[in-house]
């Protein structure tokens, strides 16, 4: 009985081995049928190019080939392309000829092998026209649709649904039954819908295609269906017109959406441009017109950080923008309090004299970058976390905007702590609010009205480093956001960080919905007079100020 055991194993196992070796050798009896039926067909459309005599044949071999959706169909389609395409006049057969000389050395189309050379007399170049070439682009993007890599795939949907092909419609129904990636299938079935459109199929698959393209509400859908439209009659028109109708309603919906996107976009960079002199026209009572040289000094020093983190050490590049936050913010700190102890301390209560000096020390600031880095403009290149967009519908949003966006509120937030839960800040919302009474009190006055002109000025430094990441820093860099820093200031309420806040949302939003329909020049000056007719009702702007010094 044991030794027979043993037996049995040895021949159930000699079984299933005999059984599997049947089922290889069938697999490789069938498998080149297999493989060689596409290819077959691909080397039955080319011979059609023998001889062909016109270039509408020549098309048609294009539109089988494309309509194959086999990768094999790629060489051959890419040579003709090129003008490498010949057929041989001895025996018909078409082959891809590469050189200068002669001969030309010659190989298959299908396969890429060499196959010798061959005279130039004995060959005959297959000709192409531009509409030739326009089929094999579209047939190229068709190839791919069976791509094992998706970026490759979804362009070639959004080529076919930009050109739609009808003869592509087979390799489309193919791709999408194979498609396991939601967003490519998506993408293939409106390139479906889109190639329905414009081919014989039944008006009832043309309706289902028209609501499905006009279910995108995209705007490559209006375009879609416009260009159906021009072309269609009876029902199918008016379902294309209601369509378009639909997508444009939503589509307006969505320039609602970016033209607000794009005003609090401006309403952050307004905001660190005017939160700095918000605080020293509040508590100083100063026209400081060198404000913008503050926002310039801190660009640039956000370039020379990045020249020398590129020249010293090229692996923090990434990094830094956030090396350079702090030192612009030193930087432009220090100049401003150089300029308050120089200067302004020696004007207070004379605000034209105080506006005619800043004025000139931003002359001499602009002139003085001029000579040290030149007049022409420098770039800051964005770290790679702050590159590249993304779309919310048809709304896109760039990541430097988005970053600077936020940087804004958190800057806003940390100034907000630090006046109402700092000894400083209290001390400065004392001098703010009645400046004898805080000096009797034993607060330094001079004390803080360096450190505040300084607080400024290093907030309007930092403004610089976000206003590197979204333009080139030049010596006037500061000279385009002054007049709408003081804008925001004086309709906000002068030394209000909440009506800061409010003023460069409304302006920054204003000025975007007024730049369609007026221009950016004209807007602008549409808002300011409002502005002057505002401060003619609220002299104090949107938050007055409060205290007995302000009241007297």
């Amino acid at each position: 009985m044991l030794s027979r055991k043993p037996s049995r194993l040895r021949l159930r196992s000699a079984m299933r081995g005999c059984r599997f070796l049947i089922l290889a050798l069938w697999a490789c009896l069938l498998m080149p049928g297999l493989v060689h039926a596409d290819e077959a067909g691909i080397r039955a459309s080319l011979a059609k190019l023998a001889g062909a005599g016109n270039f509408q044949q020549v098309e048609a071999v294009v539109r089988d080939l494309a309509g194959s959706g086999d990768a094999l169909a790629a060489r051959p389609l890419a040579a003709l392309a090129d003008g490498n395409l010949y057929w041989r006049q001895s025996d018909k057969a078409i082959l891809i000829a590469s050189g200068t000389g002669d001969p030309l050395a010659v190989a298959d189309p299908v396969t890429g092998t060499g196959q010798g050379t061959a005279g130039k007399g004995e060959l005959v170049r297959i000709k192409v026209n531009n509409a030739i070439r326009r089929a094999i682009r579209e047939a190229s993007g068709s190839l791919t649709l069976a791509s094992s890599d998706k970026a490759a795939r979804l362009t070639a949907a959004a080529t076919l649904i930009q050109t739609p092909d009808p003869s592509a419609l087979t390799a489309l129904d193919n791709a999408i039954g194979k498609e396991a990636d939601a967003t490519v299938k998506t993408r293939l079935e409106t390139a479906r819908a889109a190639a329905t459109l414009f081919s014989d199929r039944p008006q009832a698959d043309k309706s289902a295609a028209i609501g499905l393209v006009a279910s995108l509400g995209t705007r490559e859908a209006a375009t879609l269906l416009g260009r159906f439209e021009a072309g269609a009659d009876g029902t199918l028109k008016d379902e294309a017109t209601a369509g378009i109708r639909a997508i444009d309603a939503r589509l307006k919906m969505w320039d609602l959406a970016e033209n607000v996107w794009y005003g609090v976009s401006l309403a952050s960079v307004l905001l660190l441009a005017a939160i700095g002199l918000a605080i020293t026209f509040g508590v100083l009572g100063v026209i400081n017109m060198a404000h913008g040289e503050m926002v310039m000094i801190g660009a640039y020093t956000t370039f020379v950080v990045q020249e020398a983190v590129r020249a010293y050490a090229p692996g923090l590049i990434d990094i830094s923008l956030l090396i350079a936050l702090p030192l612009a913010f030193l930087v432009a700190g220090a100049v401003g309090v150089v300029i308050e102890r120089g200067i302004i301390r020696f004007l207070y209560d004379r605000p034209l004299e105080t506006l005619l000096a800043t004025w000139g020390v931003s002359l001499i600031l602009q002139q003085g970058v001029r000579v040290i880095f030149g007049p022409t403009n420098r770039e800051v290149s964005n770290p790679g976390w702050m590159s590249g967009s993304f779309s919310v519908g048809e709304l896109n949003i760039t990541a430097n905007r988005l970053w600077i966006f936020a940087f804004s509120i958190a800057v806003f937030i940390a100034l907000r702590l630090i006046l109402n839960r700092t000894r400083w800040g209290l001390q400065m919302r004392a001098v703010t609010q009645n400046r004898r009474m805080a000096s009797s009190m034993g607060i330094r006055t001079p004390k803080i009205d360096a450190l505040t002109f300084g607080l400024g000025s290093g907030i309007a430094g930092i403004a610089g480093v976000a206003l590197s990441q979204i333009g080139n820093v030049s010596p006037n860099l500061g000279q385009g956001y002054i007049i709408d820093s003081f804008m925001v200031v004086v309709f906000g309420g002068v030394g209000n960080l909440w009506g800061t806040l409010l003023g460069a949302l409304t302006l920054g939003i204003a000025n975007k919905f007024l730049e369609p329909y007026a221009g950016a020049v004209l807007g602008k000056i549409i808002v300011l007079v409002f502005i002057i007719l505002f401060i003619q009702k609220r002299p104090r702007g949107l938050f007055a100020q409060r205290g007995r010094a302000v009241e007297a």
